[in-house]
């Protein structure tokens, strides 16, 4: 099989932000007690947090991770999380069904953050609360001092403010199963006075009001075009939700997952320019796509789980190599539309549904979707390039025909660098591509790397974590411009070029 890419500098899409790049902890599972902190361990610091783990996230260069949830934050008082340990209360807590020690609160998480070399994305509770305590916690966070909440914080050992710039009205407030889910309106009317009230204790912080929780909800576009319409004015951002999985064992459909993650992305970008142009906007309304992921692994271990632990090991999901190749076309879809998504969090980090791995008390190591998350966060800052892609097709259940190379690129104009980003989802086939560069001048290949394993069902386990992992790949050849590679059949391939 033989496919082409085309690129030139002067096609692009947009200038990539790198919170894309960003992920997510929710006080879920382990993600928080065992994920990145476990007192006791022998990698823990001096507060508690697994060095091990600080060590792969690091590793990663996550510009933003989002706190405390998710659906554990329609629920939570954030007022539980701060102040002396000893006097935190424990809780019910109902999105999870499990126990809330309270061990970690928001400025454990914001020293964490600062060791992980990341800044924290802070979400409100507008299931359970309302405006006014938004109010209270942007202003016990973020102002310097001499009002009650201001000097509470500063009573509790942190002088300076936390200074955070991006905040979430709520989460997944359309869902049944949210604590205080609502409608479109009544969603609306609190996160447009949440939103006034937040931005009045603090001008420069960004706002992410909420999306439908996924596109089969039965109020999608309705709810964003009806929220938007409330919030326009207060608001940055629009967040959008999507998981997917293989439960049908459909692999070629399943490896077609981001075709509907494009399609999702560009309908949000319709309602957000309605909006606009209904109200004679001066602003685009850009997209949070604040949780994504494969999810399906664990589900029916979850289902297992009895209520009211800590802490259970809860959505802890294995991932396999055709796991990475979704998630590798996954971030594909990100910076193919780059333009108008600006923050993007993998849902989550450690343990629960994430690239990091650990054991309590063991070790910690990489999962199958690590290395293109890692890649592409390495690999993919500066300006999105508008690939013309020509492929061979394959026929899906689910999508019809799907092409069998998924691709992005990225110019990065300071380092001379083009960086390809390409799956080939052919399963049994392996796909010549010519990589046409002409419009650059010359180019020489610095890095091909690719991460295949024969096996779509391979994993990584704390007893062989490299069993998947990048390889060198077998490079090219290059002929007046243009670079011919041989892509292995169902394979994540990262080529960097200096132009």
């Amino acid at each position: 099989m033989k496919a082409k890419i085309k690129l030139d500098k002067d096609f692009t899409i947009g200038q990539i932000d790198p919170r894309i790049f960003g992920s997510f902890i929710e006080h879920l599972g382990r993600a928080v007690y065992g994920g990145i902190y476990e007192p006791g361990h022998p990698s823990a610091d001096e507060a508690g947090f697994r060095q091990d783990v600080l060590a792969l996230i690091r590793d990663i260069d996550v510009p933003v991770v989002r706190y405390p949830g998710g659906n554990f934050v329609s629920g939570y008082n954030w007022e539980d999380g701060v102040g002396p340990r000893a006097q935190r209360p424990r809780r019910l807590e109902l999105a999870w069904n499990s126990i809330e020690t309270n061990e970690i609160g928001l400025n454990e998480f914001c020293d964490w953050c600062k060791k992980a070399g990341t800044d924290p994305m802070m979400a409100v509770n507008l299931g359970t609360r309302g405006p006014d305590e938004a109010r209270a916690l942007v202003e016990y966070a973020n102002f310097a001092g001499g009002t009650a909440l201001s000097d509470l914080r500063r009573a509790h050992g942190y002088q300076k403010p936390h200074d955070i710039k991006l905040w979430c009205l709520g989460n997944e407030m359309d869902g049944p199963w949210q604590m205080g889910g609502k409608t479109a309106t009544e969603y609306g009317r609190t996160a447009l006075e949440a939103a006034k009230l937040m931005k009045l204790v603090d001008s420069s912080i960004q706002l992410v009001a909420c999306g439908s929780s996924n596109t089969g909800m039965p109020t999608f576009g309705h709810w964003e075009s009806t929220v938007l319409d409330m919030t326009y004015d207060e608001v940055d951002y629009i967040s959008l939700h999507t998981y997917y999985g293989n439960r049908d064992g459909d692999m070629k459909s399943f490896l077609a997952s981001a075709m509907d993650m494009d399609a999702f992305i560009q309908s949000v970008v319709s309602i957000c320019d309605y909006t606009r142009a209904i109200k004679r906007g001066k602003k685009d309304i850009m997209l949070s796509f604040d949780e994504w992921n494969v999810w399906f692994h664990s589900n029916d271990a979850d289902s297992a789980i009895k209520k009211w632990q800590e802490a259970p090991p809860m959505l802890e999901d294995r991932y396999d190599m055709a796991d990475a190749l979704v998630v590798g076309t996954m971030l594909n879809a990100l910076l193919r539309n780059a333009d108008r998504v600006k923050v993007a969090c993998m849902a989550q980090l450690v343990n629960v549904i994430a690239p990091i791995m650990t054991q309590n008390g063991g070790p910690a190591w990489r999962q199958t979707i690590y290395w293109p998350y890692l890649q592409a966060s390495r690999y993919g800052r500066g300006t999105s390039l508008r690939a013309a892609v020509e492929s061979p097709k394959y026929d899906s259940k689910q999508y019809g025909d799907v092409p069998a190379l998924d691709a992005s690129a990225v110019y990065d104009a300071h380092s001379r660098t083009v960086t390809v980003f390409a799956v080939n989802r052919g399963i049994g086939d392996a796909l010549e591509t010519a990589i046409d560069l002409r419009a650059f001048g010359d180019a020489r290949l610095t890095l091909h790397s690719t991460l295949h394993h024969a096996d779509l069902t391979a994993v990584n386990t704390a007893a062989a974590p490299d069993n998947v992992a990048p390889q060198d790949g077998p490079g090219g050849t290059m002929d007046a411009g243009i670079f011919t590679a041989l892509l292995p059949a169902a394979s994540w391939n990262v080529l960097r070029f200096h132009v």
